[in-house]
């Protein structure tokens, strides 16, 4: 199956991650995902991703500020 995208999914809470992660590979995307800023930042770092779910509130760099790095 071809791929539709990459993306990535960042928040601290892991059923979130875990039933976006599913859900959206399911839909053919390739699903990366982080539970927490500073992980998210290496990933773009490594990565190049379609799109990026990126939780606001979260411990440590929260989502506004890694979205600014």
């Amino acid at each position: 199956m071809q791929s539709h995208g990459k993306i990535l999914i960042v928040d601290d809470e892991s059923s979130i991650r875990r039933a976006l992660h599913n859900t959206l590979h399911s839909m053919g995307f390739d699903v990366d995902d982080a539970s927490d800023g500073e992980s998210a930042l290496q990933f773009v770092r490594e990565e190049k991703y379609d799109a990026v779910l990126l939780d606001i509130n979260m411990p440590g760099i929260g989502g506004i500020r890694a979205c600014r790095e």
